[in-house]
């Protein structure tokens, strides 16, 4: 956890490979082969992790020792070699508070768009410290 990686050339819809600070095993990092969720991050004998993505295997045999929440794995998948990230630990009542924080948040956007149907909506969006406008128009019918 007080560890920065950064993301390595090998990442994409399977797993995102990071580099940085080594975790080391007690032996060679191998376990039985067991199942493999969304966002766990396997550590193979090389001791650089892996976060498990979308496209991953469906079980593996390298320790896993923690997993992203899954609000958080739509930031993971932006992330673009080169860049950093780093962990922190969030409790399970954390983690399932924050999911339903963003789906009251889905389902605001829903109801405003419904009670505009027939005009312009525009909507700033914040990813990154980066802002974006999104404009939604009207559908003819």
């Amino acid at each position: 956890l007080s560890a920065v990686y950064e993301v390595s050339q090998e990442a994409d819809r399977m797993g995102y490979r990071l580099e940085g600070e080594k975790i080391e095993h007690v032996t060679d990092g191998n376990i039985i082969t067991d199942g493999i969720a969304a966002g766990s991050i396997q550590v193979p004998s090389a001791g650089l992790p892996i976060i498990m993505m979308a496209d991953r295997q469906c079980t593996g045999g390298y320790a896993k020792i923690a997993t992203v929440i899954s609000v958080d794995l739509p930031k993971v998948s932006q992330k673009k070699p080169g860049e950093k990230l780093r962990f922190a630990a969030v409790s399970v009542q954390e983690a399932q508070r924050l999911i339903k924080e963003r789906e009251a948040h889905y389902q605001a956007l829903e109801r405003q768009i419904a009670a505009a149907v027939g005009a312009e909506i525009s909507y700033h969006l914040t990813v990154d410290g980066r802002t974006y406008v999104v404009e939604i128009e009207p559908i003819e019918e």
